[in-house]
């Protein structure tokens, strides 16, 4: 069982700049098959926003989504984690924050994401959401 951070995250996330459109995002997460980017400016993290956050904060708003920047649709990361933290803190974390996923930093620049459903797989092989995470996507 894996006891740090870099041992389950998703390692080179994808980053995007707060300045590009949801679409442009959209299709960037689609070709890459992953539900979340890093919004940042250089090495700097600004924000997260996911698949959820496209369509509520930004489909849902109406207006052309071509005209949408994704920056004004991206949450602060109000917590992050080393690689080198454990995973019971990350779960921590994830509890008290109310929060589905945790942007991996050292020394100060993104190297990963962590996700509820990276620990699932990790700490409780047996549940249904490490059954759902460990899965291939639909197609």
């Amino acid at each position: 069982m894996a006891r740090k951070i870099r041992d389950i995250m998703t390692g080179s996330p994808t980053s995007v700049s707060p300045e590009l459109d949801i679409v442009t995002v959209a299709r960037a997460m689609r070709d890459e098959d992953i539900g979340a980017v890093l919004v940042a400016e250089g090495d700097e993290m600004k924000g997260l926003v996911t698949d959820r956050d496209l369509v509520i904060r930004g489909l849902a708003a109406g207006g052309d989504p071509k005209d949408v920047k994704i920056g004004g649709l991206a949450s602060r990361a109000t917590a992050t984690i080393g690689p080198d933290d454990s995973v019971d803190k990350a779960a921590q974390l994830m509890r008290e924050r109310a929060v589905r996923r945790l942007p991996v930093v050292e020394d100060g620049r993104p190297v990963g994401i962590v996700s509820i459903g990276d620990l699932a797989v990790e700490r409780d092989t047996d549940s249904a959401l490490a059954d759902i995470s460990a899965s291939r996507p639909n197609t």
